[in-house]
C-alpha cells in the first residue's frame, strides 16, 4: 500500500541521486490532476536545480512516444498517465533512458529495468479512490525534500478535481495530503450542509473553492489546450488566479458552451446512435481548436440529460489534432473515444453488476489494434484510427453480450 508505493519511490529516488546530468522531461496530462501534477514535479525540481523542460499531452500517443524516444541519455517523467503502457515504453526505451512513471490508472509492470513505473495501483492503491495523480507527484516530491511539503496543497487540489469521494469526501492518501497542507494552513477542510465536505486552497491569503478551481484548471487545459491553456494552468497553481486567467478562462468557456449547446441540439434531434447496450456520437472536428479532451467532459455533461438512456453505456469520439503543443506537427490519423456511465449503470458498475469501462473499452480497443493507457472504472478513454468507431463499438458490444 502507502508504504511499498513510497519505497519504490526512495529506491528510484537513489538511482536518480547518481545521475549527474541534472535535467528532466516532465510529460503531464491536461485535466486538472494532471496540471496539478506537472506543478509540482516542475516545482520540486527547480528548488533541486534541474533544469526542467515540461510537456503537456492529452496523451502518451504512440507517435509521441516514438518522437520522445528517439533519444538516449536523458531523465524523463510521465505523470497522470502511462502507467498501463510501461511496457511499451520499455520496448521503446531500451535502457537507453531513465524513466519515471507516476501514475494512479490500471498498470502493467515495466521489462525495461531503466524504466521505474511508480504507478499507485501496483501498491495496492486505488487511483479511482486513495490516491490521485497529484498526491502520487507530491509524495514523490516530498521525499525528494522535505521543503517540498507546501506543495502539499496542490496534491490535495488535483485530488479533489478528480472528483473520486467516498460519500462526498477525500479517503486515504488523498485525504492525508489534504490534512498535511491544512496543518501548513495552505487548505482548509469543512462540512457542507449535505453532510459532505468542503475543500478551500489558499493563495497569498485568498482562498479559493477547489472544485470550482478545479474546473477552472480543467477549461484552461482542455477547452485552451491548443491555445496556452496548460501553461496558464501550472501558472495558476503555483500563484494563484488572476484577472488575466479569469478573463481567459470566461472566454474559453463560452466557445465551451457555445458548441456544447449545438451539439446537444444535434443529438436531440437524432444524432445519437444506439447498440444494444451503448448510446454513441461521432463529433469529428466539430469541437476543434477545443482539445480531445473535451469529448470527455461532453459526455460527463449528457450522461444525466433526459433524452439519454440510463441504462447504456455513453460513448463519444473526437478526432486528434496533429499539432503537440511544445513537441509541433506529429502526423496522426486518431480518434479519441471518451466513456462514462448514467447514475443507474454506475451503480451496477460499483456493485459489480455490470461491466467497469476500466475492462470493457481496453478489452475491445486492443482488439482492433487501438491504444490504450489511462482508464477506470466510471470514466475511460482510448484511441482508435479513423474510420475504426463503428467496429470498436460492435467489440464492446461482443464482450457485453458475453457478461449476460
Amino acid at each position: 500500500m502507502k508504504e511499498d508505493f513510497l519505497n519504490a519511490v526512495n529506491a528510484a529516488l537513489d538511482v536518480l541521486k547518481k545521475r549527474d546530468k541534472k535535467e528532466v522531461k516532465i510529460f503531464h496530462h491536461n485535466d486538472c490532476d494532471g496540471l496539478t501534477s506537472g506543478a509540482i514535479l516542475e516545482a520540486a525540481f527547480l528548488r533541486s536545480g534541474y533544469h526542467v523542460n515540461r510537456y503537456c499531452l492529452e496523451k502518451p500517443y504512440p507517435s509521441v512516444l516514438h518522437k520522445i524516444f528517439d533519444r538516449k541519455n536523458e531523465f524523463i517523467i510521465f505523470a497522470d498517465f502511462a502507467g498501463r503502457i510501461a511496457p511499451i515504453i520499455s520496448n521503446l526505451n531500451r535502457g537507453r533512458n531513465l524513466v519515471f512513471i507516476l501514475d494512479h490508472h490500471v498498470a502493467e509492470r515495466a521489462s525495461d529495468p531503466e524504466v521505474y513505473n511508480l504507478d499507485a495501483e501496483l501498491f495496492g492503491l486505488k487511483g479511482d479512490r486513495d490516491i490521485s495523480a497529484s498526491a502520487a507527484c507530491y509524495l514523490f516530491a516530498r521525499a525528494m525534500d522535505d521543503k517540498n511539503k507546501d506543495l502539499s496543497r496542490l496534491g490535495a487540489l488535483g485530488a479533489v478535481g478528480d472528483g473520486f469521494f467516498v460519500n462526498g469526501r477525500l479517503v486515504s492518501v488523498n485525504r492525508e495530503v489534504a490534512v498535511e497542507a491544512s496543518k501548513l494552513g495552505l487548505f482548509n477542510i469543512s462540512e457542507a450542509d449535505n453532510g459532505e465536505e468542503e475543500y478551500t486552497i489558499f493563495f497569498k491569503k485568498n482562498g479559493y473553492r477547489c472544485r470550482a478551481l478545479g474546473e477552472y484548471l480543467d477549461v484552461l487545459g482542455g477547452v485552451g489546450y491548443q491555445r496556452g491553456g496548460p501553461n496558464m494552468g501550472v501558472r495558476v497553481c503555483l500563484e494563484g488566479p488572476d484577472t488575466e486567467f479569469d478573463k481567459c478562462v470566461a472566454e474559453l468557456r463560452r466557445t465551451m458552451g457555445e458548441m456544447f449547446s449545438r451539439e446537444t441540439a444535434v443529438l436531440k434531434e437524432g444524432g445519437l446512435k444506439n447498440s444494444g447496450h451503448i448510446q454513441w456520437f461521432n463529433l469529428k472536428n466539430r469541437f476543434a481548436p477545443m482539445g480531445v479532451k473535451m469529448v470527455g467532459v461532453f459526455c460527463e455533461k449528457l450522461k444525466n440529460a433526459d433524452f439519454i438512456d440510463p441504462e447504456k453505456y455513453i460513448a463519444g469520439f473526437q478526432h486528434i489534432q496533429p499539432e503537440i503543443p511544445g513537441l509541433g506537427r506529429i502526423e496522426l490519423n486518431d480518434t479519441k473515444i471518451s466513456m462514462r456511465v448514467p447514475e443507474p449503470l454506475k451503480n451496477a458498475i460499483i456493485g459489480k453488476r455490470a461491466l467497469g469501462l476500466d475492462i470493457l473499452l481496453p478489452e475491445a480497443t486492443n482488439r482492433i489494434g487501438g491504444f490504450s493507457d489511462a482508464c477506470h472504472s466510471l470514466t475511460a478513454a482510448t484511441v482508435v484510427k479513423i474510420g475504426e468507431e463503428v467496429r470498436l463499438i460492435e467489440e464492446m458490444e461482443n464482450i457485453l453480450k458475453k457478461q449476460r
